[in-house]
């Protein structure tokens, strides 16, 4: 999708387990490619998505010869439109989300979250599975979460920041750890110091509901990623790069 005049992606993650499939968010739904301004809002303008059907999860897991009701787990890592849109295409899945998260969007939402979120995109009740922060600290990150309910090795990482109620997802995929960093950060720039476009730089920290925690994120995965563990790799919703090495490895 073109967003804040670059060149980015909006992917999730789809996990075989033996509790059935899961997925990592849910990006753009069928709904929201159906009804764009209805669904998405004016922020869709800022954004600007490119919405095509056969790049919807509910399509490309169809593609995979499954079925939706074959989803039975979605984890998100924060509401914002272009990571649930895809939640009414499995209404049959659980969603696992962090109570901060519910009750920013949901519940008690400010201002500001209300002018962000978008409530049609939850209208067909999705069955929420709320998360409190507690748990085991996780490579430095408190309060980690493992979802055994859901399977062994999939962990709900705390991060808010960018949202109330943001959320990591780590996940052991046999050879390494893939932590999957949502939307703390949009370009790898930020924790391997390469040049970061300054558009980016600039709505990544205008948008976030922490300002100053979206930097202190940006500094802790950085850290993170410095030591140059072989058993992990960072990814995030959006930067292209990350999204295609990640892509080739597990092909290989």
């Amino acid at each position: 999708m073109a967003a804040f005049g670059s060149d980015l992606v909006a992917h999730v993650l789809l996990l075989e387990t033996e509790s059935g499939l899961v997925l990592v968010d849910s990006g753009y739904g069928l709904l929201d490619i159906a009804d764009p301004a209805g669904r998405l809002g004016p922020n869709r303008r800022l954004v600007g998505p490119k919405l095509i059907e056969s790049e919807a999860a509910v399509r490309q897991v169809a593609a995979l010869g499954f079925e939706p009701g074959d989803v039975r787990h979605i984890v998100i890592t924060h509401f914002d439109f272009d990571h649930i849109g895809g939640l009414a295409d499995f209404p049959e899945a659980q969603v696992h989300v962090t109570v901060e998260e519910v009750e920013g969007a949901m519940r008690a939402p400010s201002r500001r979250e209300r002018q962000r979120y978008r409530a049609a995109q939850w209208a067909h009740g999705p069955k929420l599975v709320e998360h409190a922060r507690t748990g085991e600290a996780w490579r430095g990150f408190a309060a980690a979460q493992e979802l055994t309910e859901i399977a062994p090795g999939l962990v709900l990482v705390p991060l808010p920041g960018h949202t109330r109620g943001h959320a990591a997802v780590a996940v052991d995929a046999g050879d390494r750890w893939l932590l999957h960093a949502g939307d703390a950060f949009y370009h790898h720039g930020e924790i391997d110091g390469s040049r970061v476009p300054r558009v980016l730089s600039f709505a990544q920290v205008a948008i976030g509901w922490d300002r100053q925690q979206v930097r202190d994120n940006h500094a802790r995965l950085a850290e993170l990623h410095g030591r140059g563990e072989a058993d992990l790799e960072i990814i995030n919703a959006h930067d292209r790069l990350l999204f295609e090495q990640a892509r080739e490895r597990s092909l290989n």
